[in-house]
């Protein structure tokens, strides 16, 4: 007998021959840049328009390897108490420093303070660079052992799906002074 299972993703080539995988939802909207977003709040317009480069933005992060079983390569929300409990550590960007993946700085420079957005990021040039395989340059970086090497089993295996699901929320943005200093924004 026969068992037919249904397919994560419909499959195509890119130009190189390269298996490319194409995943559409219905709930998210696309940009032009090729990235997918989900608003799940509004963040509080704190004045001067979209973020500019040289802005800072501290987010906190977690990231799913949803073309290859949903697995978390940094989750948050786990078990509270004892060992377990963290110190928040929340993710710091100068938006046009390129030490962030291209997909999520795009993602960021539309949001507020307190915003929180769900994002699509295809493989590809809005991803991780193939190069950068500790994600020291680019970020952001797994936090954990575990995380580092889910990531990095999706990203280097061209049979599996490798778009990734990153749920973002800013914390603050601290706008640029014009002068190589911030203008420090207040707290959400």
């Amino acid at each position: 007998s026969l068992i037919l299972l249904p397919a994560a993703a419909a499959r195509a080539t890119d130009e190189t021959g390269e298996t490319k995988f194409v995943q559409a939802y219905d709930d998210f909207q696309s940009t032009s840049e090729g990235w997918s977003y989900k608003e799940v709040k509004e963040g509080k317009d704190i004045g001067g328009g979209d973020l500019k480069d040289g802005d800072r933005v501290v987010f906190d992060w977690s990231g799913y390897t949803i073309g290859y079983f949903g697995r978390p390569f940094e989750a948050k929300g786990g078990p509270q108490g004892g060992a377990f409990d963290k110190d928040l550590n929340y993710f710091r960007t100068i938006l046009g420093s390129k030490t962030l993946i291209p997909g999520l700085e795009c993602a960021l420079r539309t949001m507020k303070p307190g915003g929180i957005r769900q994002v699509i990021i295809p493989y590809g040039e809005l991803s991780y660079p193939p190069k950068d395989k500790e994600h020291e340059a680019v970020g952001p970086k797994p936090t954990t052992f575990s995380g580092m090497r889910a990531l990095n089993f999706v990203l280097e295996n061209p049979r599996v799906d490798r778009t990734l699901l990153f749920n973002i929320k800013v914390v603050r943005v601290d706008r640029s002074d014009g002068k190589g200093g911030f203008i420090r924004g207040d707290k959400m």
